[in-house]
């Protein structure tokens, strides 16, 4: 896609700029500043499984993206930050789905946003873990959140100030993530006396917590 003055963009790059331009934003200037979104349990819901576990979906048919996932998205926009999801998933690598599946439930999530005029900028993800029973997949990376090694190469592939971004995460691997790359750090969920402790004990107390992505317009 063009623009009017023949540079080459991105389809993402030209929803954001008509975004901006309708919300009345200067677009004279590029944006440098982002907000990096996990995946599970900030875009989506996670899942309940009959053995009592809680955890990530594993196929699209089980993955259920929050109502006001969009709406969310788009006051990302309008304050003038990019928003790109950075997530863990070693499904893959578990043989718990395939390649094609992960493209089919970030699929879901993307259709889901653009019904209501929303996009992402840019999405990273990490199918390694050190238990992975695909061989490829074993290795001892450095984009495995609480490492931020995804959170740099986006940074460094889309100009982004890490000073001026923030991190949304609902784990506390999420904010030592976010912390590490330098970003100012949000967490969903509720306080707890636990949840208290286990920030301290990690060093994960984050800059600010909210209840669900849909309050993220009252801190940009």
């Amino acid at each position: 896609m063009r623009t009017r003055v023949g540079v080459h963009v991105s389809l993402e790059q030209y929803l954001r700029l008509k975004h901006e331009i309708k919300e009345g934003r200067d677009v004279s200037q590029e944006m440098t500043k982002a907000v990096f979104l996990d995946r599970d349990g900030v875009l989506n819901e996670l899942v309940y499984y009959k053995d009592g576990h809680v955890g990530s979906p594993i196929t699209a048919r089980q993955l259920v993206v929050y109502p006001r996932a969009a709406e969310s998205i788009n006051k990302i926009h309008s304050a003038g930050y990019e928003a790109i999801v950075i997530s863990n998933q070693p499904g893959v690598a578990k043989k718990q789905f395939s390649n094609a599946e992960l493209l089919r439930m970030n699929g879901k999530i993307k259709r889901a946003l653009s019904k209501e005029g929303a996009f992402l900028d840019g999405e990273y993800y990490c199918l390694h873990h050190p238990r992975a029973l695909i061989k490829k997949y074993r290795v001892d990376c450095d984009c495995r959140k609480p490492k931020p090694g995804l959170i740099l190469r986006a940074a460094k592939e889309r100009d982004l100030d890490l000073a001026k971004s923030f991190f949304v995460g609902d784990a506390l691997t999420d904010v030592q993530a976010g912390k590490a790359a330098g970003c100012k750090t949000v967490l969903i969920g509720q306080m707890t006396d636990l949840l208290n402790r286990m920030m301290e004990k990690h060093n994960a107390v984050p800059d600010f917590m909210i209840g669900s992505l849909a309050e993220i317009g009252e801190i940009l």
